[in-house]
C-alpha cells in the first residue's frame, strides 16, 4: 500500500496546476483510487483498494472559507492556476475566498469535483490523462 510520504514526494513536483495531471498519474500508479482535500488546511484523505485509507497532516494554518460560493470567480482563479500562474497555497487561498470547502478526486473516473460549504457541486472537471 502507499504511504503519505510517497504521495508527498509526488506532490513536491507540483509547482502549479499545470503539473496536476502528471501528479495524478504518479499517485494512481502508487494505488491511490481517490482523495478528498479540505481547503481550510489542505489535509487530505487518500483512499485505495480494499478500504485502505490514510490522511495527511494539515499543510498550513487554517483559512476561513467564505460563506457563499462565487463560482465564476473561482473558475477564473482555477484557470489561472492551471496555466501555472499561481502556486498551490495561493490557489487554496483563492478557493477559500470564493467559498470552496473541498475537492474530491476520483482516479477511476478521472474527475475533480469542487464543493462549497453546503456540499453543492461548484465545478466538475475531467482530469487529462
Amino acid at each position: 500500500m502507499f504511504t503519505v510520504e510517497q504521495i508527498k514526494q509526488a506532490h513536491e513536483k507540483v509547482k502549479s496546476g499545470a503539473d496536476f495531471p502528471r501528479y495524478i498519474q504518479e499517485i494512481k500508479a502508487l494505488g491511490v483510487t481517490a482523495f478528498d482535500t479540505w481547503v481550510k488546511d489542505s489535509h487530505t484523505e487518500y483512499f485505495g483498494e480494499n478500504h485502505y485509507q490514510i490522511s495527511s497532516q494539515p499543510q498550513y494554518k487554517e483559512l476561513t472559507i467564505a460563506l457563499e460560493s462565487q463560482s465564476e470567480q473561482f473558475t477564473n482563479y482555477l484557470k489561472s492556476h492551471q496555466r501555472g500562474e499561481t502556486d498551490y497555497y495561493t490557489f487554496c487561498q483563492h478557493c477559500a475566498e470564493t467559498g470552496i470547502e473541498k475537492w474530491i478526486v476520483s482516479l477511476h473516473d478521472m474527475t475533480c469535483i469542487y464543493y462549497d460549504r453546503t456540499g453543492k457541486e461548484i465545478l466538475v472537471e475531467k482530469i487529462p490523462e
